[in-house]
């Protein structure tokens, strides 16, 4: 039974990690497309997409 319990508590603490990581991965890919656009003018990105 203590094995069991180990194995549960020990996969809910993995999934919490997995979350969590994904969390901070989808935070980071918005940061970056926030920071990447900066000094750039409508325009330019008009021009970018041609």
């Amino acid at each position: 039974m203590k094995k069991i319990l180990a194995i549960a508590a020990a996969s809910i603490a993995g999934y919490a990690l997995w979350v969590k990581i994904q969390q901070e991965r989808e935070e980071r890919d918005i940061w970056a497309e926030v920071t990447d656009s900066f000094g750039e003018t409508p325009e330019d990105l008009i021009a970018f997409q041609k």
